[in-house]
């Protein structure tokens, strides 16, 4: 059996930790442990304000989709915001970085590889570049995304349990 949150918000910062208290809640509903449920509300958490950060919203009218769902052998997590056509280099990177963590035979090399050229960087800069890696390896997922002809934008970790 299948048991699915969803929740449609406005792309406000202030809503966040609302919805990461919902999110665990839910997931503490199943049984997860709480090194699972923790994970998986810092994967949700993640692709949430990246959603709010990279986003393309209309005023007032546009929202970020957040869907969860906790099945027998797996959690997915999904979240959808609309993009516009400048977009574009902001997708080529996600999917090269997606495509590099993947070249790797364990995440945790990709997240070592990547914390060590980010402690190169000068101190005033302020991306850190980790997001993406750390979502993979910290919440063990799987990560894709596609974009409709809508263009909306969805983001989805699968961790297998």
């Amino acid at each position: 059996m299948i048991d699915k949150m969803h929740i449609e918000l406005t792309p406000e910062w202030d809503k966040l930790e609302e919805i990461r208290l919902e999110a665990s809640r839910f997931l503490e509903q199943h049984g997860l442990t709480e090194s699972v449920n923790q994970s998986m509300v810092m994967v949700l958490s993640e692709l949430l304000e990246n959603s709010i950060k990279y986003g393309s919203f209309s005023e007032g009218s546009d929202k970020v989709s957040v869907r969860l769902e906790v099945g027998r052998d797996q959690i997915t997590v999904e979240v959808t915001n609309p993009i516009s056509d400048s977009a574009l280099p902001d997708l080529n990177s996600l999917d090269r970085m997606i495509q590099w963590v993947r070249g790797f035979q364990d995440p945790f090399e990709a997240y070592v590889k990547r914390l060590r050229e980010i402690s190169k960087r000068p101190l005033d800069d302020r991306e850190s570049g980790l997001g993406i890696v750390r979502i993979i390896y910290e919440g063990r997922v799987d990560l894709d995304f596609f974009v409709t002809d809508k263009d909306l934008l969805t983001v989805s970790a699968i961790r297998n349990l």
